[in-house]
């Protein structure tokens, strides 16, 4: 199994290029079972959950060539023989259940298996069932798995979510293009992932208006035709990179980013002291020499501070002047990456989901284990600020969500290298 060894060693300087997102692509995806023509997506990330989504398609029986070194994925639904989605690829990742949406749409008939992924916190897929079953599906689940079907097709209708939830949200988007008459999605996610979704299906023929509110009208129409798109940038992955200066200083541009894809992000990062400049090429971020501030932080649905980012932060947090505090109102059980923090001499109090960080002049490099993704690249941020060598194990987990994470770091001047079978 591989581990990531970082050793602090200074300031970064250079040029990070980000990667479309991991979340949009993930998304997309599925679209390409709403149609029978060819849908490519350019600017597609390298990741593990890629290549997952990847094999979940092929087993459907939809086609798809990864290409230029897996930036472009060419892909063919024009044959879609098999209309279950099996337990032993869904349990990888929770997004396989974003088949469901398009199949059912499409031929009226879809078994898909309850999804598994990332141990943080319950994450049910009710609402997106709900929302199906609004549109007309007739859903059973039994055996571990969801049977679904719409003999006469799906039909618009009004879907209002009792919270917030982006996957949701994209399942109902995609069915309800194909469905007879208007849906409505009322309390919908705003997320960037989301607009980028209704961008590409647009492209494809639905009829789509009100993306990036909280209210979308899609009405159906009776094909989708095939499209060309590309992915948008990861607003997680810039966040994630934006904090490798911010953390042991330096001057690093994150080629793509966009201010608006991070606002929430940014206005914490100015507050605790941490230069970002809009450039020809994306965003620059600097800091100076002396601490940075103390500031709080509660993560919220888009446009709100990511939960994603989350943990990233609270790396940053740990050697700020004064107490910093983390409320995480997304998910439970999302702070499993403090115990970790606490071996490099952190001094963190957990209790629920809030978060009291007390900032300490230096973290200690130390052995430390990886308990998901986004708390595995949080450990590796912490190492490039703790003094001496720090072993991050179980790094699986980092490569369904970040490419290349050495080389992107190695890159601005990180001692970073990966090892294996430790």
């Amino acid at each position: 199994m591989d581990s990531i060894i970082v050793t602090g060693n200074g300031p970064l300087k250079g040029q990070i290029p980000i990667a479309g997102a991991k979340n949009a692509c993930l998304t997309l995806m599925p679209a390409t079972l709403l149609s029978e023509e060819p849908l490519t997506l350019t600017n597609a990330p390298r990741l593990s959950d890629i290549r997952t989504m990847t094999q979940l398609l092929q087993s459907l029986g939809a086609e798809v060539t990864s290409m230029q070194d897996g930036k472009v994925l060419a892909m063919s639904s024009h044959d879609i023989h098999n209309h279950t989605a099996d337990y032993d690829i869904v349990r990888k990742m929770r997004a396989s259940i974003l088949v469901l949406g398009p199949m059912l749409a499409r031929d009226g008939h879809a078994v898909v298996s309850l999804p598994g992924g990332c141990a943080i916190g319950a994450r049910p897929v009710d609402l997106h069932l709900k929302a199906l079953e609004a549109m007309g599906a007739e859903l059973d689940l039994r055996e571990g798995y969801v049977h679904a079907k719409a003999p006469g097709g799906l039909k618009g209708g009004i879907v209002d979510f009792p919270f917030v939830s982006v996957g949701a949200t994209e399942n109902a988007l995609m069915a309800a293009t194909l469905a007879k008459g208007t849906t409505v999605l009322k309390n919908a996610a705003r997320e960037p992932e989301i607009v980028d979704l209704a961008q590409c299906l647009r492209k494809m023929g639905a009829q789509i208006e009100g993306e990036g509110t909280s209210t979308i009208t899609i009405q159906g129409v009776d094909r989708l035709h095939g499209a060309t798109h590309p992915v948008v940038t990861d607003r997680i992955e810039l966040g994630t990179y934006m904090l490798a200066p911010a953390i042991c200083g330096g001057e690093v541009e994150l080629l793509g980013g966009r201010i608006d894809l991070v606002g929430a992000f940014c206005e914490k990062l100015d507050a605790a002291g941490i230069g970002i400049e809009e450039t020809a090429l994306g965003l620059k971020v600097t800091r100076g020499n002396g601490r940075v501030r103390a500031v709080d932080v509660t993560t919220e649905p888009f446009p709100g501070f990511p939960t994603d980012l989350q943990a990233q932060m609270m790396a940053l947090l740990c050697t700020a002047e004064g107490v910093s505090v983390l409320e995480e109102k997304i998910f439970e059980n999302r702070f499993m990456h403090a115990p970790e923090l606490m071996r490099m001499g952190a001094k963190i109090d957990v209790h629920g989901g809030t978060a009291r960080v007390t900032g300490v002049d230096r973290l200690k490099g130390a052995p430390v284990m990886a308990t998901d993704l986004r708390a595995s690249v949080s450990l590796i941020l912490a190492g490039l600020a703790a003094e001496g060598e720090t072993i991050v194990n179980r790094v699986y987990h980092l490569d369904r969500g970040y490419e290349r994470v050495e080389e992107k770091l190695g890159a601005v001047g990180a001692r970073i290298e990966r090892v294996s079978g430790r």
